[in-house]
């Protein structure tokens, strides 16, 4: 018996090395999240075609790159929304993303605070209906929730930068980065001196293009200190590209910024 049970445990292992740790470990993790289950509703999700990109390990929680693309889709067929998940922060959803045709496929780039070891979900939903689910297990070395923050935001607050190609090909998606300096504070941290800093938050990203939806994003606490975006357009023709950041506070922070379509 205990050598059937070591060949076994030997075979189980073989296969979690071939398929990788974020398929052996943490597949089905969506189906233990409340959010993640009512992402996913009534629909059978496919645990293919979606890759979720984050390192394996961290050692920093408070900024851990996580970058989001379909693998295979039809070629008409886009990621309608996007809802991304960090089940073991104080506050498990972290960002809304509402695509459209002008994203393109929906590859998405950011980054997120983890406040320990966690599966890392992301779901999403095509222009078709059909759903998919990625999920990628992350050690962290240092939470990034609770950690102490030092930065002076007083003179940068707010300031916005974008960046886009000089020309974009037509019918071709080009990249476009866009960051706001922000702390993103999450009312659950500290400053230097040991006072817990009041919760302002960025909440939300409009981009629109000559007044036509690109994208809405919506922002919770676990999104990294400078909200940090990177996504495509693909611009039918030349036009302008406006971006609109929005506090807890009602306040709002603009840019825009010329398309040209060659």
């Amino acid at each position: 018996m205990r050598r059937r049970s070591l060949l076994m445990v030997t075979a189980v292992s073989a296969v979690a090395w071939a398929i990788g740790p974020e398929r052996a470990c943490a597949r089905g993790a969506w189906s233990r999240l409340e959010g993640a289950r009512a992402a996913v509703g009534d629909a059978t999700p496919s645990l293919d075609g979606l890759a979720l990109d984050v390192p394996l390990l961290s050692e920093n929680g408070a900024s851990v790159p996580v970058l989001i693309r379909p693998e295979t889709l039809a070629p008409d067929d886009f990621i309608e929304t996007l809802d991304l998940f960090a089940p073991s922060n104080p506050y498990p959803l972290v960002a809304t993303l509402r695509l459209t045709a002008l994203t393109g496929r929906g590859e998405i780039a950011t980054r997120i605070r983890l406040n320990e070891s966690q599966t890392v979900i992301a779901v999403a939903r095509l222009a078709s209906g059909a759903v998919l689910v990625a999920e990628r297990d992350v050690r962290i070395t240092a939470s990034g929730c609770l950690m102490v923050i030092d930065a002076d935001y007083s003179e940068s607050l707010l300031e916005t930068r974008v960046r886009v190609p000089k020309i974009f090909t037509p019918g071709k998606p080009g990249e476009v980065l866009t960051i706001i300096s922000h702390p993103q504070e999450t009312g659950l941290r500290k400053d230097a001196s040991g006072r817990v800093l009041p919760k302002r938050l960025v909440e939300r990203l409009d981009a629109t293009l000559d007044g036509h939806r690109v994208l809405t994003v919506e922002f919770h606490r676990s999104l990294a200190a400078n909200p940090y975006l990177r996504f495509f357009l693909t611009p039918p023709a030349s036009g302008t590209l406006a971006l609109r950041w929005t506090e807890d506070t009602g306040t709002t922070a603009e840019k825009s910024v010329a398309i040209l379509v060659s």
